[in-house]
This record gives C-alpha cells, structure tokens and sequence, in this order.
C-alpha cells in the first residue's frame, strides 16, 4: 500500500508536526507495512503562486515539468493524508496552491462534452483530512455551514474521482493539555487499527 503524507504547516515543532508523526508512528506499526512518502510543502519550498503568460497557459499545466514530480507522487499514491490547521475558516494558501497548481485539468480531471461534470482521473484512491483549529470542535460545521468539507470534498475530491474521504477537524487545540494528547492519540489508533481497511 502506497501512502502519500502532505504536510502544510510552516512550523514542524507545531501539533500538526506532532500529529504527522503520530500518523507515521500508527502506520509503520500496521502488519501490512506500508510504503510511506511524507511531502512537507513549506520545507520543500513549493511555489503556491500560479504563474500564466505566452509561454505557460493554463490549459498545459498538466505538462509543466516543474510540477511533474507532484504528479507523480499522487499518481503513486493509493491513499492521500492530507495534514493541515484551518486558518481563517480553510486550509492554508500553501496547499490551496498545492491545489490549483497540481490538481489541473488532464491530469486530476478532464472535460468530456456536453457534461456538466468532468471525468475524475484519480479514481480508486482514499483520503484521509487531519486538521486543526483553534476555534472550539463543530466551529466549522455551525458557523461555517461546513466551507471546508464541502471545499474539500466536493469541490476538490469528488471532482477528481475520489469518493472516499475521511475527516479529522480537531477543534479547540491550542490549549494542549488532555485535549491534545487525546487528539493525538486518536490519530494514531486510527492509522494503526482502521485505516484503509
């Protein structure tokens, strides 16, 4: 089993850099030991910034050889972790640009006529979404009538092909604490015992 962890966070001493090392921790004890990549995009220095002009259109990002090691990752990967905080009620601009620069058109998805929606490519993988908050756990869900999972989910995942998405929005973290600890080991039971079954 191929999997690719995608780590956003500008700080590996942070909960995040904890929770991928408890997610590493629960899958390197798992029987079927799986083959791990761990994709941190801040210590990568990954360029979130599309760039467009003459010579770069939109339409041939699919080729563009600077991104190509990107896609091959995901097109290695069978499961996809994606770890994350939710600033301003969504995920960092880091990996909002990972997105729009790497899930592009004929590689992630492409166009078919006279169909509303386009075919997914990425079809038969799973994900896997950690992320944390400061704000208290269901914050998203009430007050933001649930912008990142549909962000997420919908807007990104299922557009691709992928259907089979798991959600850990892990609320009230800065505090530490029991909280934290319960969080973290959470995360790891999950990818020890569960995932991917």
């Amino acid at each position: 089993m191929n999997i690719l962890i995608i780590f956003t966070h500008p700080s590996r001493a942070s909960l995040n850099g904890a929770l991928l090392d408890k997610s590493i921790k629960g899958l390197t004890s798992r029987p079927d030991k799986p083959d791990i990549r761990v994709l941190d995009l801040y210590k990568t220095g990954f360029d979130p910034v599309l760039h467009f002009g003459k010579d770069k259109r939109r339409r041939d990002m699919h080729q563009d050889s600077e991104t190509a090691p990107y896609r091959e990752l995901l097109l290695w990967a069978q499961k996809i972790v994606f770890i994350y905080p939710i600033w301003w009620g969504r995920p960092p601009a880091m990996l909002l640009g990972f997105i729009d620069r790497i899930f592009a058109s004929n590689f992630a998805y492409k166009d078919i006529d006279g169909s509303l929606l386009p075919e997914g490519l990425l079809k038969g993988r799973e994900v896997v979404c950690i992320s944390t908050m400061k704000g208290p756990q269901g914050y998203l869900q009430f007050w933001l009538w649930n912008s990142h999972r549909v962000l997420m989910k919908k807007a990104l995942f299922q557009f691709v092909g992928i259907k089979k998405v798991k959600f850990f929005e892990l609320g009230d973290m800065e505090g530490g604490g029991v909280k934290r600890a319960n969080a973290l080991n959470k995360i790891q039971n999950f990818f020890q015992i569960k995932a991917f079954a």
